[in-house]
């Protein structure tokens, strides 16, 4: 059986879903959709009255996860924060920060956490 990778973008109510044959393929669409998308900075907002500053907001998360179908081993993906930064992460439900080195690119490092 071959591999099945999935792409997830969710930006706010809208999510879209691609599957890849392999972690590359779905890893260099990842980057070709934070490359492209483009993300308007989101203002503070207040919840109840707690004060939300935009780089507490995410306002794109690409997940991918792999390579099984039903209960995928791999969970990784970058979160684009309300101010324009990035943050890679592993994990589906206990999350995990990858570290960004120096020039590296967040799908870079999710590439250096994943092999």
């Amino acid at each position: 059986m071959a591999e099945r990778w999935k792409l997830t973008l969710r930006r706010g109510p809208k999510v879209t879903v691609e599957r890849f044959a392999s972690r590359d393929a779905a890893l260099d669409a990842l980057a070709a959709a934070l490359n492209t998308t483009r993300v308007d900075a989101l203002p503070a907002t207040r919840v109840f009255r707690r004060e939300i500053e935009p780089a507490g907001r995410v306002a794109l998360r690409a997940e991918v996860a792999g390579p099984q179908r039903l209960l995928p081993r791999v969970h990784a993906g970058v979160d684009v924060r309300g101010d324009g930064s990035f943050e890679a992460f592993t994990g589906r439900v206990s999350r995990s920060v990858v570290e960004i080195d120096g020039d590296e690119t967040p799908v870079q490092a999710l590439r250096r956490a994943l092999a």
